[in-house]
Order: C-alpha cells, then sequence, then structure tokens
C-alpha cells in the first residue's frame, strides 16, 4: 500500500476555527485567560446524537473556541498553520471556509476581517507547496439580508489566485432557516463567478438536498451523503456535476451515522458522484484529511487505484489553477505508478 499523505489532493471542506491545532487553541485561550471546556483539549473526537441536543453541544464547543481568536495574528497564524498542516498531508490546493462576521469586532469590520485572512493565505501559498484560496461562508443562523452582504464581500474580493475568495458557502445548522430565502445571496456570488458550496444532505435528507438544488443551484455541496439515501436525488446530482463535500469523520462525530463503516462513500463513488474528501472540524472530530483517506482504505475497501480516483476528483472540483491543477493531476500518476 503506497502512503496516501504523500498522494497529491485538494482539501475542499475545512473551516476556519475548526481548522485550529489544539495546542494553538490552549496557548490563545490562556493568553487570554479563558478556562475552555476539557473536550476542546483532550484530544478525543466528539460523539454526540444528530438531534438538536447533540448539536447544541457541537456548537456551544466550537463558539468557545471561536471566542479565543480575537487579533490579526490569532487570524494569520490559524490561516498559516492549516496551509502548513495540509501540505504536510499531501494538500497541494487548500480552500479554507471563513466567516469574517465572526472576527469582525477584534480588527475593525468584517472587510479587513476577510482581507487579513485573504493576506495571509496569499503568504501562506508563497511560503510552502501549497496553493490557498478561500471560501466565504454565510450562516443559517443569521438573516439572509446578512447572507447578501456577506455575498457583496466575497465578490468584491473574488478571484482564481492565492489568497482571493473563490467561493460562496452557507453553513450551520441545516435545519435552521429557510433554504430559499438565500437564493438572492447565492445569485449575487454566481454573477461575480464564485464557486457556490453551500452545506445540505448530512444533518438532513434526500428532501433538503433537493431543495438546495433547486434554490442555490450549487456547484458542490458540503456533505451531500444522505444523497444515498434516494437515488432519484443521487442521480440528479450525478447529473449535474454537483461534486461532494464528504467529511466521514464528521458523520461519525455528530451521530449521523453509528460507524464509520455505515458512512455510504462507496455507494455515492459508484453511482457515478465526484467525491472530495475533507476534514471538517480536525480540532472537534479529532482527525484531519489523511485520516479521512486512510478510512477509505481500511474502513471501505478502497484499493490505491480508487484512492487516486478520489484524489483526482477532489482536485478537479477544486479552483486551483490551471498550472497546479496540471502539477497535481500528473503527481497522482506517479504516486499511482510508484512500487507499492
Amino acid at each position: 500500500m503506497r502512503d496516501v499523505a504523500l498522494l497529491p489532493k485538494a482539501h475542499l471542506h475545512l473551516h476556519f476555527t475548526g481548522s485550529m491545532r489544539v495546542p494553538t487553541l490552549a496557548a490563545l485561550a490562556a493568553a487570554r485567560g479563558v478556562r475552555l471546556p476539557p473536550a476542546l483539549l483532550d484530544g478525543d473526537p466528539l460523539r454526540v446524537p444528530a438531534d438538536e441536543r447533540g448539536w447544541f453541544r457541537f456548537q456551544r464547543l466550537y463558539d468557545a473556541a471561536r471566542a479565543c481568536v480575537r487579533s490579526e495574528d490569532d487570524l494569520r497564524r490559524i490561516v498559516a498553520e492549516a496551509a502548513a498542516d495540509d501540505a504536510a498531508e499531501g494538500s497541494g490546493r487548500l480552500e479554507i471556509q471563513v466567516d469574517p462576521t465572526s472576527y469582525a469586532p477584534y480588527v475593525g469590520g468584517i472587510t479587513p476581517a476577510l482581507e487579513i485572512v485573504l493576506d495571509a493565505a496569499r503568504t501562506a501559498s508563497e511560503a510552502s507547496a501549497i496553493e490557498v484560496g478561500v471560501i466565504v461562508a454565510a450562516s443559517r443562523m443569521r438573516h439572509p439580508l446578512e447572507a447578501r452582504t456577506l455575498a457583496r464581500l466575497a465578490a468584491a474580493h473574488a478571484g482564481d489566485g492565492p489568497g482571493q475568495v473563490v467561493g460562496f458557502g452557507l453553513s450551520n445548522d441545516e435545519r435552521r432557516g429557510e433554504t430559499s430565502e438565500f437564493a438572492a445571496a447565492f445569485a449575487v456570488a454566481r454573477r461575480a463567478g464564485l464557486t457556490l458550496v453551500p452545506h445540505g444532505g448530512e444533518l438532513l435528507g434526500p428532501a433538503h438536498i433537493d431543495v438546495v438544488l433547486d434554490h442555490l443551484a450549487p456547484d458542490r455541496l458540503g456533505h451531500g451523503v444522505r444523497a444515498a439515501e434516494d437515488p432519484a436525488v443521487l442521480a440528479r446530482i450525478v447529473e449535474r456535476g454537483v461534486a461532494l463535500e464528504v467529511c466521514p469523520a464528521s458523520n461519525v462525530s455528530l451521530g449521523v451515522y453509528r460507524r464509520a463503516s455505515d458512512v455510504p462513500l462507496r455507494v455515492l463513488v459508484e453511482a457515478g458522484a465526484t467525491v472530495a474528501l475533507g476534514a471538517d472540524d480536525p480540532l472537534l472530530f479529532g482527525s484531519r484529511l489523511v485520516a479521512q483517506y486512510e478510512a477509505a482504505r481500511d474502513v471501505h475497501g478502497f484499493d490505491d487505484v480508487e484512492l487516486a480516483d478520489l484524489a483526482r476528483g477532489s482536485i478537479r472540483a477544486s479552483r486551483a489553477s490551471d498550472g497546479t491543477r496540471a502539477r497535481l493531476l500528473a503527481g497522482v500518476d506517479a504516486w499511482l505508478a510508484a512500487p507499492a
């Protein structure tokens, strides 16, 4: 078996706060005199039921971690470390997702918050063998007009180069908010040429995926695993060429599936869906990107040829530059051609 850490790949589903290293979070909390819940520091994967109570616990922990990020230096550190960690795992492209609203009070507003992250992404791209783009994500927990404001901000910084906004997303609890009310924000992002990457199909099932497809017209779907429950919805995803950002560790931690073997990864792939594995929130779920590829191999029986196809899917679904895409795809071929 070949080393999956050496397999070139793209990481398309990683949240900003959730990307933090545990020692970094501990250091930020100590510097600010914040007492964190032990569950954020023990290194054990979060396990909650897939209900409102479980989501509340997840969100409480996430908010506690986010509250420790209070300066420009903090924002820059998180981007630099996320890029370094991904590069060490073979990622040649990272598209990190951030809601600048969360950090705006500490740096002078949402525009400075986003521009700091973009500048840090450019610096990280220059410092290592990884190209970093940024996805601006609105929250279902806030008013759709706030999503439209963020979409206009994302559009103003849109581009395909390192350290530019490449996509627009919609995150948080799928059970909250009316999906159709966020369509106007996605229309703004679409006109700016951004890749549309809303969450859907993890906490809610195929019917909700249909709603997301109808109203938000995504290019990629954050999670989307529960499309496996309805062949017609899955066929619609495949026909429209919507890539699925599948995060197996997240699915188990949030109680969507009891065991890693229950995640329908092979069902999605065999139906013809483009799948890009993602780590989602390593801080809380206790595993990074390589662990998702290892699970595909060890739990779902993917051989090296199939792992290479997963990596190619992630690269092709990314907004990597033509040069980076060609280099990474050639690297996948070289990885597969090397002796096991």
